[in-house]
């Protein structure tokens, strides 16, 4: 008797502490997406004039340049960590110091043609302090073979 008496009053605790420590985490969890909301809100937005650019037709071994225009049109300042491309042969540049709201910057991109051919899509992925951090613009066109 004594057993079961013991089993009932260690199950009850175990239950009583889930229920509470479940308590705390729906409460952590309501202030996490309230945090989340006004991060979101005062976070900086790179607002692009054009996210793809197509340079047209050109022969295998040209070189070819964009700059994709953004502004900030977010709420404190941009700091763009990277820009990669999805190969060597495109080479992004970007602006080191933070952009301030309501400024604009330059996502350079220059493409070397050299060994490619037909049609071409290079996808470059810009990385800041945005929500989502990850933005991505596009430089596409078409590579002729030399004659």
């Amino acid at each position: 008797m004594k057993k079961l008496f013991l089993s009932l009053v260690a199950a009850g605790m175990l239950l009583s502490a889930c229920n509470s420590s479940s308590g705390n985490t729906a409460d952590k969890a309501s202030t996490t997406s309230a945090d989340s909301a006004a991060k979101a809100a005062n976070a900086p937005v790179a607002k692009f004039e054009k996210e793809s650019h197509d340079f047209g037709k050109i022969t295998e071994g040209d070189k070819v340049s964009y700059d994709f225009k953004f502004t900030n049109t977010g709420k404190s300042p941009l700091i763009i960590t990277s820009a990669r491309a999805t190969c060597g042969c495109t080479t992004p540049t970007w602006p080191k110091a933070p952009v301030k709201p309501g400024e604009s910057g330059v996502i350079g991109v220059t493409f070397n043609s050299a060994g490619k051919s037909g049609l071409q899509d290079k996808q470059i992925t810009i990385t800041a302090n945005t929500l989502p951090a990850e933005t991505m613009v596009h430089l596409i066109g078409e590579v002729l073979k030399k004659q």
